[in-house]
């Protein structure tokens, strides 16, 4: 690990090129504070397609050989903990996507790696940095108190057979689990609920979660994959909140542009853009806010520690043993 020169733009290595891995790539690449250094992946496939930037498909070579500040996780959820873990016990800043982990026991293994105020360790939750959603929580904290929270989230039914072996309630319903904590500065649920929809063959394609916190917020939510083929891919996500005397809808996919030819297509489903002009939208605000605290110029946010992950991994583990407890029942 080479001396981080705060004059100069953040050098980036990221791990995992697949789908979101390819976000992040594309977004660096346009991001004037990062400067895309290094790129892992296990598949040589999908590194063939990268030009201009340095590949490895071992991690630890590119730990030894690449010239990087900080990384970037992108991969499979199981895989998230070595990876973070080989990492930060080699000094490196990482940004971690959602979800920490696949289970509390898990996640909780990188406890003593992460410092106190978890400035070597960020966690991707990317809609805390949309700007919608930053605008109404301002909303929120000058008004009467939020009384409840409804959440959709709906992603095609092809996402069964894309992503095989994922839930809604860890791939899409984990966005407004954090949501919810970050409108909740982080307090405790007092109950946790949840109910789930098997297919024939047993995969999870709808959930449904109550969380109820102390002085009566209720907060529900729906995720599923069930949007039809005539449908845009990235379907859609809503979010309704109700206080004593008012009330807001935040409809953040898809974004107000609407295409049709063969069938409907929504150009900016979710706020990622990126092209010769330079990335805007969520994932460059969380990128710059990486950034920003790689160089300590601030604080993690709240929402994205990790401990708020510790606290959303244990909200996700209760309400998985609260489906299953009602499949069983």
């Amino acid at each position: 690990m080479s001396a981080l020169n705060t004059e100069n733009v953040l050098r980036v290595g990221l791990v995992g090129a697949g789908d979101f891995g390819r976000c992040h790539l594309q977004t660096l690449t346009s991001l004037g504070e990062a400067q895309l250094a290094a790129v892992v992946d296990s598949d040589p496939e999908r590194l063939a397609s990268i030009s201009d930037v340095p590949t490895w498909t071992d991690l630890h070579a590119a730990l030894r050989e690449a010239e990087v500040d900080a990384w970037i996780v992108a991969t499979p959820t199981a895989t998230h903990i070595s990876i973070a873990t080989a990492l930060l016990d080699a000094g490196f800043p990482v940004l971690l996507e959602k979800p920490l982990a696949p289970s509390l026991a898990e996640a909780g293994q990188l406890a003593s790696h992460v410092t106190g105020d978890s400035s070597n360790l960020m966690l991707g939750h990317i809609v805390l940095f949309n700007s919608e959603f930053r605008a109404l929580r301002k909303e929120v904290v000058t008004r009467s108190a939020l009384r409840h929270v409804s959440c959709c989230r709906m992603r095609s039914t092809d996402h069964l057979e894309r992503y095989p072996g994922e839930s809604p309630l860890f791939l899409t319903m984990v966005h407004d689990l954090y949501c919810v904590q970050a409108l909740v500065e982080g307090a405790e649920p007092v109950t946790i609920s949840a109910q789930r929809r098997l297919t024939d063959t047993g995969a999870t394609d709808l959930v449904l979660a109550q969380l109820a916190f102390p002085g009566g917020f209720l907060a529900s939510l729906r995720a599923g994959f069930v949007t039809p083929p005539g449908m845009p891919d990235n379907g859609y996500d809503r979010m309704e909140l109700f206080g004593d005397d008012w009330a807001a809808r935040l409809s953040s996919n898809p974004r107000p542009i609407e295409l049709w030819d063969s069938h409907a297509r929504s150009p900016m489903s979710i706020e990622i853009l990126d092209d010769a002009d330079g990335s805007v939208g969520m994932l460059a605000e969380e990128l710059r806010c990486f950034c920003r605290v790689v160089r300590g110029q601030q604080t993690v946010p709240v929402g994205a520690r990790y401990t708020d992950g510790m606290q959303l991994i244990r909200w996700m583990q209760a309400l998985q043993d609260h489906m299953e407890e009602s499949d069983a029942g």
